[in-house]
């Protein structure tokens, strides 16, 4: 058994503030008029500005000083004493700072002449399991903060951990421009931080044991009950079936980066396309490769790999660098922190051109030193004619010294170099 001196470690009754008070100090957050609004504008105003310029220390200092986590930890308080009142104010000014930040974060992306999408405002746009843990285990620290005597350091941490703001600005910025992954992704992941910071509440004000409010009115009392109780299912089975959701996304992402480096990035094939469907049947990894063409063979094979990997239920599919592609790849770069853009395609492109007019076989220069020891300084390449039908018809080209002295056998040379370059298109040119 547990003794008490090991007890009072874990004890979260020791140093507990009265819970009249707490409750007090809680209502009293919740309030977004006046001084609270003003402050929540200019927290806004600063985490979108920080967004913007792509500063981590802007942002920190926006949530240091935005007033959202009181309405939400209200609604926590809420849902554990059953007082529909507090429930009801709590999530009315939840509304209002929500739609307050949107818009003040819409008018100033808009009005910015900088509309770049920097990688911090990008990281708020993909929710993920660790995003569920965070905001779970951050809003466990605040309540606990909240129902101390001391409030001690953990409620600026809390604020900066929770990351309420930048979401909400990123969902401005997506309003503001017009994006609507990048507005649903950040307003999802607005939402994962409510959801969970609410709960966690709720689990902290039940395990120190708030009272229910009494009510006269004892009929009233128990429908406010049998309702707070419903939303509390709705609200929690949800999330728990959300949370399971993004983990098995983060695994399945885990599995995926993997099956690319190790047939793909260990193997010097440099990606500029990824992208995975996971609300088709079966799932759908999309890749495209700068310069490596793979077969059908190759492709086939490398779905069987998939397997190996304990990626299940889903296809690979390999898109050919080509023009046509070159537009869907600066838009998925656009939504995703890449470096890659037209400059880049363009000169893929100009590469692709220029290997068709390149040969840089070593090896049958060397063959026709030994073969052909009468030719001297022999080069080759590629050349563009024009024929009688005005069509261009590319030939390889053969330069070459010899001494006048000797005989050169041209169609012997054309005959070998047909087989070896795998062309019957060959033009022979004595360097004089």
């Amino acid at each position: 058994m547990m003794d008490n001196k090991t007890f009072d470690y874990i004890n979260l009754q020791s140093g507990e503030e009265l819970k009249e008070k707490v409750l007090e100090n809680v209502k009293s957050n919740i309030s977004f008029k006046g001084s609270n609004l003003w402050i929540l504008v200019c927290a806004i105003v600063i985490a979108s500005v920080g967004l913007n310029v792509n500063s981590t220390a802007v942002i920190i200092g926006a949530m240091l000083i935005s007033p959202l986590m009181g309405p939400i930890v209200g609604a926590g308080f809420a849902l554990a004493i059953y007082d529909f009142e507090l429930l009801k104010k709590s999530g009315f000014n939840l509304l209002i700072a929500t739609f307050a930040s949107l818009l003040v974060a819409s008018i100033y992306f808009y009005i910015s002449p900088f509309k770049v999408a920097q990688s911090e405002l990008l990281a708020r746009t993909s929710p993920n399991i660790y995003d569920v843990l965070i905001a779970f285990f951050g809003g466990l620290v605040g309540v606990i903060a909240l129902t101390r005597v001391e409030k001690g350091n953990p409620i600026p941490g809390v604020a900066i951990a929770t990351a309420l703001m930048p979401p909400l600005c990123t969902a401005g910025y997506g309003l503001a421009t017009g994006s609507s992954s990048y507005f649903f992704g950040a307003i999802y992941l607005y939402l994962i931080n409510c959801f969970f910071i609410c709960i966690s509440t709720f689990f902290i004000a039940k395990y120190l044991k708030y009272d229910p409010i009494k009510t006269l009115n004892k009929k009233f009392e128990k429908q406010i009950h049998y309702g707070i109780s419903l939303l509390i299912l709705v609200m929690v089975v949800p999330s728990f079936y959300l949370a399971y959701n993004l983990l098995q996304k983060q695994k399945y992402n885990q599995k995926v980066e993997q099956f690319i480096a190790d047939e793909f990035t260990n193997k010097s094939y440099t990606l500029i396309y990824k992208r995975t469907k996971f609300n088709t049947i079966p799932k759908t990894i999309e890749l495209a490769f700068l310069t490596k063409k793979f077969s059908e063979s190759e492709t086939k094979l490398l779905n069987k790999r998939l397997l190996e990997f304990g990626i299940n239920n889903t296809v690979l599919e390999i898109i050919e660098n080509n023009k046509e592609l070159k537009g869907e790849i600066l838009n998925e770069i656009n939504g995703q922190n890449k470096t890659l853009n037209e400059k880049d395609i363009l000169i893929d492109n100009l590469q692709q051109e220029l290997n068709d007019y390149k040969i840089t076989d070593i090896e049958t220069l060397k063959e026709i030193a030994i073969l052909f020891p009468e030719l001297k300084n022999v080069s080759f390449g590629k050349h563009q004619f024009s024929t009688k039908t005005d069509s261009i018809k590319v030939k390889t080209v053969i330069l070459y010294q010899t001494d006048n002295k000797i005989k050169v056998d041209i169609e012997k040379i054309k005959s070998w170099l047909s087989q070896k370059l795998h062309t019957k298109e060959i033009v022979l040119v004595k360097n004089i």
